[in-house]
């Protein structure tokens, strides 16, 4: 019976459902850390192409950005370790802000106000700096709790109104990031001495400055944020991993319902979620304001780093250590493009290289979706195959029979 027969050698031959090229593919969206690296290849890659293409020598974007790493100028065989210096000082709110875009993606949210909770920790931390006790450590502990709280407070209100009336977390926080701007100046221009730019010096107490990080980065800003966003980072890693909060957070961000179903309190969940998010966020503020600046500053526009903290996180697949690692790349971008412009190479290709990462890694939902897609299709196909041989058994069978 050919049926039979062809049925027979089917399942001896067990062919895979698979090609060669599925299974690449298999790899890099079944594993985050492969998908990162290739795409910010692929970003370098394109950066490269895009400087040939209007005849700018790549050479110059790679030698400001090994300049940044090492401090090594290769042009004039100098070495200068603060460069290092300023590229972590660079790094550390977008680190802190992915942190917070990243924290409320675990719970599924989107976190598009970091750049309004990093202002309202900002403002808190230049406040306690200008009126605070002058007390060494203590003070510029006190403006960094300050910016904590003023930053999940911001963070609260928007998961208070995503939890108990169901508001759009994206909508609000945008909307919570314009009213932080403009109260941030409104409250700022108020404090005695200050004008449209900014207010009176901070005390030394109040700053973040360390004359041993200064030292050994040849008279850098790098300062106690570096201290404090490691920290950040372990309290992220901890909360998210090791703690029955972290894990309610993951459960309400897989499934809501099931969460609920489960005995979560998910209204407390999101609102939790999204005040740690803001704090996070806050911490920034309090690292820029106190940590780079001797004065408070009035902003005249906001300054992104929320904004960049979204593709900090996406990046880095939204963990502690991966956002850490992002933000340190996009730090190194923004602190080549001075060098970058010494080159003769236009600054703008840092921002082009950041934005070509976040577009590549976006694509990986969709190569997941075709995948998904395609596999759907194969086992579709031999299921009807299977079916078919199965039915020309019982018919010749029934003809045997007869």
């Amino acid at each position: 019976m050919p049926a039979v027969k062809e049925h027979n050698r089917a399942m001896k031959e067990k062919k895979p459902l698979t090609t060669g090229k599925e299974k690449i593919l298999d790899v890099f969206t079944g594993s985050d850390a492969p998908v990162s690296v290739a795409v910010v290849a692929l970003g370098f890659l394109a950066g490269t192409l895009l400087m040939l293409a209007v005849g700018r020598n790549p050479a110059g974007m790679y030698s400001a950005i090994v300049q940044v790493v090492t401090g090594w100028d290769i042009r004039r065989s100098v070495h200068n370790v603060r460069y290092i210096g300023e590229w972590i000082v660079a790094s550390l709110p977008l680190i802190l802000c992915g942190f917070s875009m990243g924290f409320a993606a675990k719970t599924g949210l989107f976190n598009i106000g970091a750049e309004g909770q990093y202002i309202a920790g900002l403002t808190a931390a230049q406040l306690v700096a200008l009126f605070g006790p002058r007390v060494q450590v203590l003070h510029w502990a006190l403006a960094c709790l300050a910016a904590v709280a003023a930053g999940g407070a911001w963070g609260g209100i928007s998961g208070f109104l995503k939890a108990k009336f169901s508001v759009s977390e994206v909508v609000s926080t945008i909307m919570m990031n314009y009213i932080a701007f403009y109260a941030s100046r409104y409250v700022m221009m108020k404090a005695p001495g200050a004008n449209t730019y900014k207010t009176p010096n901070f005390p030394e107490t109040a700053r973040l400055s360390s004359p041993f990080l200064e030292s050994i980065t040849n008279g850098s800003r790098l300062n106690y944020g570096l201290y404090l966003t490691i920290a950040a980072m372990l309290i992220y890693r901890v909360i998210m991993d090791k703690t029955s909060l972290g894990y309610a957070m993951r459960a309400t961000g897989l499934n809501k319902e099931a969460a609920r179903y489960g005995g979560i309190n998910v209204n407390g969940t999101i609102t939790a979620a999204m005040a740690i998010a803001g704090a996070f966020a806050g911490l920034a503020g309090a690292t820029v304001s106190l940590g780079v600046f001797s004065y408070g500053r009035i902003l005249s526009e906001q300054e992104g780093y929320g904004f960049d903290g979204i593709a900090v996180a996406l990046v880095g697949n939204s963990t502690a250590f991966g956002t850490a690692l992002s933000g340190l790349l996009f730090g190194m971008l923004k602190s080549a493009q001075p060098l970058m412009q010494s080159r003769q190479i236009p600054k703008e290709i840092a921002s082009i290289i950041m934005g070509l990462v976040v577009i590549f890694i976006s694509l990986r939902a969709g190569v997941k979706l075709l995948m998904e897609w395609r596999a759907k299709t194969a086992l579709l196909a031999r299921g009807k195959r299977q079916g078919d041989i199965q039915g020309d058994i019982q018919k010749n069978g029934e003809g045997a029979m007869e």
